[in-house]
């Protein structure tokens, strides 16, 4: 498998505006955002799909979760609220394969969309 964009930020081969690491995810500021606040939490592990994920990822799955939600407090956006998404394949919009949570928010966000 070759390094995805996400793999190279990783390993510090492209730059990018990492706002929390540890040993298991990478965070990082999504460079077209869509909400004022637009994070992208990425495991350190090049997973391409959640479809490719298994019962071996389930801290690391855990971890994305949790990380996204320490930074919405850090951000200040918990209370008001905000959005996790995570797309799975081109149909549901993934454009970088290697699993990512996006953390949105900032704004109001309406469902159903429209």
């Amino acid at each position: 498998m070759t390094d995805s964009i996400f793999t190279k930020i990783i390993k510090r081969e492209i730059p990018a505006n990492i706002i929390y690491e540890d040993e298991y995810v990478v965070a990082f500021e999504d460079v077209n955002p869509v909400a004022p606040i637009h994070i992208l939490v990425v495991p350190k592990k090049q997973i391409p799909t959640m479809n490719d994920a298994n019962e071996e990822d389930t801290i690391l799955l855990g971890k994305i979760l949790l990380t996204a939600g320490k930074l919405a407090k850090q951000k200040g956006v918990s209370e008001d609220g905000y959005r996790l998404v995570i797309n799975c394949n081109k149909g549901a919009g993934q454009t970088v394969f290697h699993i990512h949570c996006h953390l949105l928010g900032g704004r109001i966000f309406n469902w159903p969309p429209g």
